[in-house]
C-alpha cells in the first residue's frame, strides 16, 4: 500500500524488522513494535511529538523497561512507580497490574511521567473490558474478568495464529472443567522469567505457582497483557472436544481429542527438530510426554 507522507508521522521497526508508518497515532502498517519509537524531523522541520507503542503479548516487565527507556529514566523507575501511580485494578490483582498495561498507542506530552502512562494503560484496559461486546461475553461464562484476562494472557503468550486463538481457550476450558493441569508451556516461561525455548524436564518440575504443568488450574495472575483477539478468544471459544494442541512447523498447529493422535503430532514435531536434547517437550504443546490428569 502506497500512502503520502503526513505532516506528523513516526518511522519504527516491527518485531520481524519490517518498516511501519505511525500516524496521528495509528499503525498504517505493521502491528506489534520494540520501542523507543525514531522520530522523523530536521533543522528546518517542526520537532514530532513521540509516543511509545506497547505491543500484544508484553509482559509487564518489559512494559516498565519500555517506559523508563522511553522517558530517559534509570531501570527500574517505572516499576518503583507502581505504589504510587493510584492505579485502579480489581481486587484479585493485589496491586500487580499485570494484563492491564493495555497494548496501545500512548503519546508522550510534556510532562509525562511513568504513574501518568501506567494509569493511561490500566484506564485503557478498564474501558476495553468493560465495552459491551467483552462484557456481554463475561455474562455468557462462568469466569470471572480477571480468570478471563488470565486465560486470555496464556492464549496471547502461546503465540498461535489469530483463526487459532479460540481453539487454544477451548482447550483450557475443557482441561479446567476435567480437574485436568494446563500444561501450557508459556506459564513456565513466566514462572522462569525468560522468553520462548523449548521446555525441558527440569523446567516442569520448577516449584512455581505458575508452573502449569505441576498445578491445577489457572496462574495467580495473568502473565502478559494481551488484545482484543485473545480477550475475545477467551471470553467466546467455540465448540469442540479438544485437550492437545502442538504447532508441529510454523503455520501448522494441530488439535485433538485423542492422546495417541497427540503423541503422533510431537513425534513428527520432534523429527523436525532434530538435535534438540531428548527431555524437550515441543513449544506451544499442553502435554509433555505422558498423558495429562
Amino acid at each position: 500500500m502506497q500512502t503520502n507522507t503526513p505532516p506528523r508521522s513516526m518511522i519504527r521497526l516491527t518485531r520481524r524488522g519490517r518498516l511501519a508508518l505511525v500516524v496521528a497515532g495509528a499503525v498504517v502498517v505493521g502491528t506489534a513494535v520494540a520501542v523507543p519509537l525514531l522520530t522523523l524531523g530536521s533543522a528546518h522541520q517542526e520537532a514530532k511529538p513521540a509516543a511509545l507503542v506497547i505491543p500484544e503479548g508484553w509482559r509487564a516487565s518489559q512494559v516498565y523497561d519500555a517506559v523508563d527507556k522511553a522517558l530517559s529514566l534509570p531501570s527500574g523507575t517505572t516499576r518503583k512507580s507502581i505504589g504510587k501511580a493510584g492505579l485502579k485494578l480489581p481486587s484479585e490483582a493485589a496491586g500487580n497490574p499485570e494484563g492491564y498495561l493495555y497494548p496501545a498507542t500512548y503519546p508522550l506530552r510534556k510532562g509525562t511521567t511513568p504513574e501518568s502512562l501506567l494509569r493511561a494503560m490500566v484506564t485503557t484496559a478498564e474501558r476495553k473490558f468493560t465495552a459491551a461486546p467483552t462484557a456481554a461475553g463475561a455474562q455468557r461464562n462462568p469466569m470471572n474478568l480477571y480468570q478471563a484476562i488470565t486465560i486470555a494472557s496464556i492464549i496471547q503468550a502461546e503465540g498461535v495464529k489469530k483463526a487459532e486463538m479460540g481453539k487454544v481457550a477451548r482447550v483450557i476450558a475443557n482441561r479446567l472443567e476435567r480437574g485436568m493441569p494446563l500444561q501450557m508451556d508459556a506459564t513456565v516461561h513466566y514462572a522462569l522469567n525468560r522468553g520462548t525455548a523449548p521446555i525441558t524436564q527440569d523446567d516442569i518440575n520448577v516449584e512455581s505457582p505458575y508452573n502449569s504443568y505441576q498445578r491445577v488450574g489457572l496462574p495467580p495472575t495473568p502473565i502478559d497483557n494481551p488484545g482484543e483477539d485473545a480477550m475475545r478468544a477467551a471470553l467466546n471459544p467455540p465448540q469442540g472436544n479438544w485437550l492437545y494442541f502442538v504447532t508441529v512447523k510454523p503455520g501448522d498447529t494441530r488439535f485433538t481429542d485423542d492422546y495417541a493422535t497427540h503423541m503422533r503430532n510431537v513425534a513428527e514435531f520432534n523429527a523436525l527438530q532434530q538435535g534438540t536434547a531428548q527431555n524437550q517437550s515441543p513449544q506451544q504443546s499442553p502435554a509433555f510426554s505422558q498423558p495429562a490428569g
